[in-house]
């Protein structure tokens, strides 16, 4: 990647490396220590010092092998900023009063970014700031506060923004990070679909003439993953996909329509008894995760070992659609310290047992998922598999909440059909970027055939995203939610409530568990 992003723990960070991509510039995000360790053997185009929750007062790290090019292209971004304020000489204080949410900033003696107005609306979250500019940097930017907003080296190709341009809260974020990368990096566009298709290409490549197989559901992510996989591979990729007894109705129909209509070779395996039987009784949603991406791996393991008895194939690599969101929120790999909690784990996230002697082929775990629905239109895949709504990997097993039953999952797989099948009638399935149902473990009176009941309550969630690192609520017509609700508390046995869940992304999740 020709940019490297470095870490240092900002919560935005991510959206760093998203923008860039989508201005066309390709880049990578990296902790501090990787960053210094390749310093010594590589060089990137552009060097992103990223935001941060700690204090330059606190930081004893050595940076020095950043600066030590005079060339090298290098933007700081809010504790990015501080970092070069204080190693060029100039002057960090902590903040009596600090920058939190929305500020405007505005030109000093005449300075304009191209596409940007002289005053503009950007978001601050910080409080040391920069209150002496080094020497050898001027003031550029500045705050309604009076506080410095960014500097820029009077020589070389390097900029601090106080500000996060990456967030949509930062009106013109996109026209300042294009003039970095542009005007002061120099840069010229080395990002889009083909390239990224490419770049997904070569690293099959490496794996030719192995057997691969392929953990398949279905979904965008790992059809991408399949099909491009299989350009390379041809019949060395063997799909298997896991009827875990945790599916929609839709699934299942979706598998034969890929079975019929692409080259793949989608071989199903029934594994229903096995999943349930494993889930029976566990509640704790972290748990049920465990098990279910623990069931799947004993899955695989038993295909494994059959096809290397029945049919004398061994194999090689496990090919999975992990998207880069999946390996955020499961590892939190680009924390400076190595540490901060999971917020949820990922079954399709992580190592498998020694045993299996399976290596892991992961072609899409550097990018979004907008970026994989690109490839598959890049791909020539049909638009209603490349734009269906994404499927958690544990499925219904985590839209149950409480204890998985048989009975449970399949009040949660009639009111999703039900869901479904309102949303392509009423044409809205493809305003939404995900809609599902979820059963909460709370009962409701209710009142069928004029007489009370006790019965469950189904919750619908549909969110608008564009890559899952966070969301809106979909505004659904009420007359649509109105249907879905009669259908539901008229068809499922046991419902006799349902409620729309309006909580964005954060502070909830997608998913409830």
């Amino acid at each position: 990647m020709s940019v490297w992003i470095v870490d240092f723990g900002s919560q935005y960070t991510q959206l760093i490396t998203r923008t860039m991509r989508e201005l066309g510039f390709a880049s990578e995000v990296m902790t501090v220590e990787d960053a210094l360790g390749r310093m010594k053997t590589a060089k990137p185009k552009a060097l992103v010092l990223s935001g941060g929750p700690q204090s330059v007062f606190e930081d004893k790290t050595d940076y020095s092998p950043f600066f030590t090019d005079n060339k090298l292209p290098i933007l700081g971004v809010c504790y990015g900023m501080q970092i070069l304020g204080q190693f060029f000489g100039g002057k960090v204080e902590k903040g009596v009063q600090g920058e939190y949410g929305p500020a405007s900033i505005h030109g000093v003696d005449g300075y304009q970014i191209p596409g940007c107005p002289a005053n503009h609306d950007v978001w601050m979250s910080h409080s040391d700031h920069v209150a002496i500019v080094p020497k050898d940097f001027k003031k550029i930017l500045e705050s309604h506060n009076g506080l410095t907003a960014g500097i820029k080296h009077n020589s070389r190709p390097m900029m601090g923004l106080q500000f996060h341009p990456e967030v949509q809260h930062t009106v013109h974020g996109k026209d300042v990070l294009g003039h970095f990368l542009r005007d002061i990096a120099g840069m010229e566009e080395d990002w889009n679909g083909q390239t990224m298709l490419q770049g997904c290409l070569d690293l099959v490549s490496q794996v030719k003439g192995k057997k691969v197989l392929c953990a398949f559901s279905g979904g965008v992510d790992s059809l991408v993953a399949a099909t491009l996989s299989h350009k390379i591979l041809g019949s060395d990729l063997f799909c298997f996909f896991v009827d875990n007894g945790l599916l929609r109705p839709q699934d299942l129909h979706h598998i034969r329509l890929l079975r019929e209509n692409t080259p793949l070779h989608i071989e199903i395996i029934d594994a229903k008894d096995i999943f349930l039987g494993n889930l029976a009784g566990v509640s704790d949603p972290e748990q049920k995760r465990k098990i279910i991406g623990k069931t799947f791996i004993d899955v695989f393991e038993t295909k494994v070992k059959s096809y290397a008895q029945d049919h004398g194939i061994k194999f090689d690599y496990l090919l999975q659609g992990t998207l880069y969101p999946d390996v955020i929120e499961s590892l939190s790999p680009h924390k400076k310290d190595g540490k901060s909690s999971t917020i949820k784990s990922h079954h399709n996230v992580g190592g498998l047992p020694e045993r299996m002697n399976l290596q892991l082929l992961e072609p899409l775990r550097f990018l979004f998922k907008d970026e994989v629905r690109a490839m598959g239109a890049e791909l020539g895949l049909a638009r209603e598999w490349v734009w269906r709504h994404p499927f958690p990997g544990p499925g219904i097993g985590v839209r149950v909440l409480g204890a998985v039953d048989e009975k449970s999952v399949q009040k949660v797989q009639l009111s999703d059909q039900i869901l479904f099948e309102e949303l392509k009638n009423s044409r809205l399935y493809d305003s939404t970027w995900q809609a599902f149902t979820v059963l909460l473990p709370v009962k409701t009176v209710g009142v069928k055939g004029d007489g009370r009941v006790y019965e469950e309550v189904i919750a619908l969630r549909m969110v608008n995203s564009q890559d899952g690192m966070t969301a809106t609520v979909t505004e659904m017509p009420w007359s649509v939610l109105a249907k879905i609700s009669s259908r539901i508390c008229n068809e499922v046995p046991g419902i006799t409530r349902v409620v729309y869940d309006l909580t964005p992304k954060p502070p909830g999740t997608i998913e409830w568990e």
